[in-house]
């Protein structure tokens, strides 16, 4: 099997989520696994939303991937998003980056250990429904006991020299305010609008963000190195990012009329925190930051995670990409979220390291290099053959 044609067939695949209907991709990777000898299942966490595991989970390592995508318009792409298209240096479509080059690399990694050495000693899981939280994916999964605690690889995009080892947290939670409504000739003398009592939070959420976290000397290594080869687009310095809550107040909706002091709102905001602060102790605070009328419901909540950078897992994955890069290798940590956070609550020793344009991801003309979905390829397969001599 070749690596780009994997890609592209996975690309020409549709499982845009919402929907998040996988099943089609789903039954092209387990006839992939099928023609290897590798027996698999087709789970769903909900009707159409489809997992491929490896029937056999005992390996002490387990290679994972998710099959759905964010979803594309086709205004404004150079080349239709789902069409796959292959060139000198690019594989291009939705999901070439995140991540169906990274699961295309896994399935061609995988067969050169059969081919070579007869049999596979990873687990595999090919999941649904990343894209909208994992709970018809690895959380079912992991719900359902269908994969068990061991070392996992994902592979999400990463920069080309260094495994990530650790996301920050998460936490999004919903606030309806309650205001009093009144004319709105006569306001703000008369009513209170539900509207401004959110305006008023914001304005204590932007104070919140310039608390900085301290980090342990571990963690600042980890976070100096994540900003030296990190690159986002306009942010001069991404120290912030790393140390610090950020936030997004991502909707908002309230008032009757135009002309009645609104009576209620609804806001959902998405915070990001740091390694050191408890999400329930954010909650507390944002619970007395608004006013008694206000309820507040939480809607996600994971503090942030690490797997330890000194571990087999992540030494091993390091070597494995020094060797085929020949430049050195270190982990840094990431300020999103992924499939690794629910892994690690469960007792996975969890990283990512995988292909792509991290430029392009979830963007206009995502595409993937092809080069460097042959060095993942690569990279799994020495990983692989790692694992294969240490556990047999």
């Amino acid at each position: 099997m070749d690596v780009v044609r994997i890609c592209s067939e996975l690309i020409k695949i549709r499982s845009e989520n919402p929907p998040g209907d996988t099943r089609e991709a789903a039954e092209y990777i387990a006839l992939i696994l099928d023609s290897m000898g590798i027996r698999s299942d087709i789970t769903e966490g909900t009707p159409g939303h489809c997992n491929v595991i490896s029937r056999d989970q005992s390996s002490a390592l387990m290679l994972s991937g998710h099959i759905d995508v964010v979803p594309a318009m086709e205004e404004g792409w150079d080349i239709p998003p789902y069409a796959g298209v292959i060139d000198d240096t690019y594989v291009h479509g939705r999901g070439s980056t995140d991540m169906k080059g990274g699961c295309a690399a896994v399935l061609t990694a995988v067969e050169r250990a059969v081919n070579e050495y007869g049999g596979v000693p990873v687990s595999l899981a090919f999941v649904c429904d990343e894209e909208g939280g994992g709970r018809s994916g690895t959380r079912y999964l992991i719900e359902k006991q269908l994969i068990h605690p061991c070392d996992v690889l994902i592979a999400e995009p990463t920069p080309a020299f260094a495994p990530s080892v650790g996301q920050k947290g998460i936490c999004r939670f919903e606030v309806e305010f309650t205001g009093t409504p009144g004319h709105s000739s006569l306001f703000p003398l008369v009513g209170d609008s539900a509207i401004m009592q959110a305006f008023s939070f914001m304005e204590w959420m932007a104070e919140l963000h310039t608390r900085v976290y301290p980090q342990s000397d571990e963690l600042e290594r980890l976070i100096n190195h994540s900003i030296c080869i990190s690159d986002v687009a306009e942010v001069q310095d991404l120290s912030p990012i790393f140390r610090q809550i950020m936030y997004n107040p991502g909707l908002i909706s309230g008032g009757e009329r135009v002309n009645i002091v609104a009576q209620k709102c609804l806001l959902t905001m998405d915070m990001r925190l740091p390694w050191g602060c408890d999400c329930d102790a954010v909650l507390g605070e944002i619970c007395s930051h608004v006013p008694e009328s206000a309820k507040v419901t939480p809607l996600t909540r994971a503090n942030a995670s690490l797997t330890d950078p000194e571990s087999f897992l992540v030494q091993s994955t390091c070597d494995a990409v020094s060797s085929v890069y020949n430049v050195p290798s270190h982990p840094m940590v990431q300020w999103a979220a992924s499939d690794a956070r629910a892994l690690r609550k469960a007792g996975f020793r969890a990283i990512e390291y995988g292909p792509g344009e991290l430029s392009l991801l979830h963007g206009l003309n995502e595409r993937v290099r092809i080069d460097q979905l042959r060095s993942a390829e690569e990279i799994y397969f020495r990983l692989i053959d790692t694992y294969r001599k240490r556990y047999g």
